[in-house]
């Protein structure tokens, strides 16, 4: 698979964009463990006019994550196509546009998801940005506002005329946000459909290796995004290459093994902020991970790891877990 001139290879495997998920140090964590091209957080396009910090901290990329994409969302078509045009300086492979976040504070003010109720004006925001650098520009949506609006397959035809050079679909409307589960079968229309000649790739609900595969057997996509699954597992993306690969599944690691990934996100996201901030931020990491499932009795202490303060007091905390017992 190729985005543009950028060799992916055979059914790659992608890290999502997420907002206050997919920074640097995760990203590169996602690296190491086989994702074959990674994202940044989304960023405003309004927000980076403006020259707001955090947000141009979202732009620094290193050449250790490459291939990585850089994804903007907004509600016009100047805004985007001038935060466009400051992201293709900071040199990122690929461009991506966000017509698919749900959030109220998003989506509810015509970006992301919102754009799906305003197909002409998304339509003329891509054509304005693909004009506007150099670089591939692809587009991450969703199959539509509801279920009376599922339009993905006629919109991916629009897109693509547009001049995308990929399109990411994840499976859901946005009325759905994160509930239900995601519907393929459209993802698979999309894909089989004559006129589409881009690259297609699907996402929602990858949380294994055998899940991916089925993506890429049953439905025909060109590449995989994995979003959620990857939060507080970032050696998902080494267990879906494997298996992949060989059609078996990777032999687990030792309790040890993956509680020392763990710490290392700790200690990275500290290194990047300070304590505080760096093990507030790391928290979401720790509520979502499925290491600690099949320990009994475990919510005290992961009531007590998302209030430790300190790097000293949460690693005390992770290293007395008992190691979960197997049947």
């Amino acid at each position: 698979m190729k985005i543009g001139t950028i060799e992916l290879g055979d059914r790659p495997v992608m890290q999502a964009p997420m907002e206050d998920v997919t920074d640097a140090a995760f990203r590169l964590m996602c690296k190491r463990f086989g994702a074959d091209m990674v994202y940044t957080e989304f960023v405003s396009s309004d927000a980076l006019i403006r020259g707001v910090s955090r947000t141009e901290e979202k732009l620094r990329v290193r050449d250790e994550e490459r291939p990585v994409a850089i994804q903007i969302y907004g509600r016009d078509v100047q805004s985007m196509v001038e935060a466009a045009q400051i992201c293709e300086a900071a040199r990122p492979d690929v461009l991506d546009i966000n017509f698919g976040c749900p959030v109220k504070k998003v989506a509810g003010k015509g970006a992301g998801a919102g754009m799906l109720r305003n197909v002409p004006l998304m339509l003329e925001i891509t054509r304005a940005v693909v004009r506007a650098v150099r670089i591939p520009v692809t587009v991450k949506t969703r199959l539509g506002w509801d279920a009376d609006h599922r339009i993905i397959v006629e919109l991916a035809e629009q897109l693509q005329d547009c001049g995308i050079a990929a399109l990411t679909i994840h499976g859901r409307t946005r009325a759905q946000m994160y509930t239900g589960e995601a519907d393929w079968t459209l993802i698979g229309a999309v894909k089989s459909n004559p006129r589409m000649t881009i690259p297609i790739i699907g996402n929602g609900d990858i949380t294994s290796a055998e899940r991916c595969r089925e993506a890429f057997d049953r439905y025909g996509v060109d590449g995989v995004m994995i979003g959620r699954g990857c939060i507080g597992r970032p050696w998902i993306f080494r267990e879906v290459k494997h298996y992949l690969q060989t059609g078996e599944p990777l032999p687990p690691e030792s309790f040890a093994w993956y509680l020392d990934v763990l710490k290392q996100q700790v200690l990275q996201s500290v290194e990047r902020l300070d304590e505080r901030c760096g093990i507030l931020h790391i928290r979401r990491h720790l509520a979502a991970t499925p290491l600690f499932k099949g320990i009994p009795d475990f919510k005290p202490t992961r009531v007590a790891m998302l209030r430790a303060e300190t790097v000293g007091e949460l690693f005390a905390i992770m290293d007395a877990i008992p190691a979960p017992t197997t049947e």
